[in-house]
């Protein structure tokens, strides 16, 4: 009969956690088109510098899944959590969320956990209720940029969003769209704040409730490589003529060759619904097109039916479902 153990994360050496690593990239490739090796190539220096806080479960000795975590001031995020189809994955899924969250809602400090994890082979969110999280489930959308009828339909799509911007109300209208520049980053916080004020992805991370945390947000997707390598020739703004201050930002990064991802589009409010969402995606395609991409990535609330909407009359499908959870002190 099998023996499992949950050990320290800092107990275990990269080597020893190298076949789980190897098994886990090869389902970001295969079932996502992401290139995950540089995220796990920082994973392992964490983890041999015995400085990665987190569990693994041994099953024989064998690693069979493992899990890790951070903390930012008042707040601990579960980073990752992966379990080898080779073993039962929903039962050990849950004892090691149950490992982490003890360590974490003993702290004094930490009176907030949150965990967006991607599921390969089982669902993630029964563990995560179990924990007691409050649950928002995403989607993980995928654009064929190579499909003829999928880019006549973003074509089609973007010409009506076009004369949406024309009408008389003048609300969308005159709006100058400009690549991203280092210097927008200020402004983009600010619309980061304001965008997601009262809106269920505020809820989920709580970095966009703030201007400061819009901008750590900002930092990790474009300076660090918290998402793929930024890509600015497919990030645009848009402002109104003689100002600094966004109406609309589109980011955009490479996960692997010839596949981008939209790490982050918000407009602002009062100017939702009226084709600037839409005006800036379509910049993005049709510069990623010029670049010779095949694919774009993007994630989407699904309860957030408006965005979603946009998305898929663009030709993205839905090829993946993860939860995001949160977990507030009382």
């Amino acid at each position: 009969m099998a023996t499992m153990a949950l050990v320290d994360l800092r107990q275990l050496t990269a080597r020893q956690l190298e076949p789980l690593l190897q098994e886990e990239v090869r389902f970001w490739r295969d079932e996502l088109r992401w290139d995950y090796r540089n995220s796990i190539e920082v994973i392992r220096r964490f983890v041999d510098a015995r400085s990665l806080a987190g569990a693994a479960v041994l099953e024989d000795g064998e690693p069979a899944g493992y899990t890790f975590y951070v903390i930012e001031e008042h707040k601990g995020l579960v980073g990752g959590l992966f379990v080898s189809q080779r073993f039962p994955q929903e039962e050990l899924a849950k004892e090691l969320l149950g490992d982490v969250l003890s360590t974490l809602r003993a702290l004094p400090q930490v009176s907030r956990i949150e965990a967006q994890l991607m599921p390969f082979g089982c669902p993630l969110d029964p563990a995560l209720a179990f924990h007691g999280f409050r649950i928002s489930t995403r989607n993980f959308m995928l654009l064929d940029l190579k499909d003829a009828a999928a880019q006549r339909a973003r074509d089609e799509a973007a010409a009506a969003q076009r004369e949406k911007d024309a009408e008389g109300d003048g609300r969308s209208a005159g709006f100058v769209l400009e690549r991203w520049e280092h210097r927008h980053m200020n402004a983009s916080a600010r619309l980061i704040q304001l965008a997601y004020a009262n809106h269920v992805d505020g809820e989920i991370n709580d970095q966009y409730r703030s201007e400061s945390g819009a901008l750590k947000f900002l930092k990790n997707i474009i300076v660090l490589p918290g998402c793929g390598l930024f890509y600015p020739e497919a990030s645009f703004v848009l402002r109104a003529p003689y100002t600094t201050e966004l109406a609309g930002i589109i980011l955009t990064s490479t996960v692997s060759p010839g596949v981008a991802h939209t790490t982050q589009i918000c407009v602002m409010p009062g100017y939702q619904g009226h084709g600037l969402g839409s005006r800036l995606l379509s910049a993005s395609i049709q510069s990623l097109i010029a670049h010779r991409y095949t694919a774009l990535s993007l994630t989407v609330t699904e309860s957030n039916r408006q965005a979603a909407r946009l998305y898929e009359q663009l030709g993205f499908r839905t090829v993946k479902t993860f939860a995001a959870g949160v977990w507030q002190a009382a």
